[in-house]
């Protein structure tokens, strides 16, 4: 009944998710927002299911935070790819969903569109092109002059911006992204911990192991061990 609510809310999208990030419960607003007609044809998929896998990635990561956590991220700023092909900025806001024990099981969500949260939309769009860059292109080697070429910014009015809107460099986020996928990759794969660093646009294994060590507290071998599904 409760998610019934926000049927009639227009532009106002409602998931739920299990502790696997498989979709649960979702109200007709997100149903469209993935060009599905009903919940029927979302429940069970993940993200992976209709988003990029670049981006699909970093919606699942940040549900994992979350969810590790148990505490709520309210009022996350993300770009998100609609059944249109056409990416848009939304405000997300994650919460722990908890078992009759108290642990957690899965995740509550509700995203609004950022044009219509207050701010200045425009700023967020200016930098649409570069996320998207970022995310085509983070197997190779970029330089920010090639992100801020395709985002028709300077390279100095790029960082900025980057830092003023999302609150980390443009290095940053970049970093993130090659980190995420990385992350996927050793869940998912049984590829070489050294072709996975190359594959993110890591210069080489060191440099990847000294970076996901940093982000994670564990080597990548020791992450895939703990875990990567065993195989058969």
């Amino acid at each position: 009944m409760f998610a019934e609510m926000f049927d009639v809310l227009p532009e106002v999208y409602l998931f739920i998710k299990d502790r696997e990030h498989r979709y649960v419960k979702v109200n007709r607003s997100e149903c469209a927002l993935h060009g599905c007609a009903d919940e029927r044809a979302m429940v069970g998929k993940t993200d992976f299911d209709f988003h990029p896998p670049a981006l699909a990635s970093q919606y699942v990561e940040e549900d994992r935070r979350v969810m590790a956590a148990g505490q709520p991220l309210i009022d996350q700023v993300w770009l998100v790819r609609g059944a249109d092909g056409m990416p848009r900025w939304y405000v997300s806001s994650k919460f722990p969903v908890r078992g009759p024990n108290g642990a957690v099981i899965g995740i509550a969500g509700v995203m609004r569109p950022y044009d219509r949260a207050g701010g200045a939309p425009g700023d967020y769009q200016r930098l649409t092109r570069a996320c998207e860059f970022v995310l085509a292109h983070y197997g190779e080697r970029i330089a920010v002059a090639d992100i801020a070429k395709c985002a028709h910014l300077s390279a100095s009015q790029l960082q900025r911006e980057f830092r003023r809107l999302f609150d980390m460099s443009l290095g940053d986020y970049v970093l993130r992204v090659r980190l995420i996928m990385a992350r996927r990759r050793l869940e998912t794969t049984a590829v070489t911990v050294g072709r996975i660093a190359l594959d993110c646009g890591f210069y080489d294994q060191s440099h990847f192991t000294r970076a996901f060590r940093a982000e994670t507290g564990l080597s990548p071998r020791e992450y895939r061990l703990r875990f990567a599904p065993a195989r058969g």
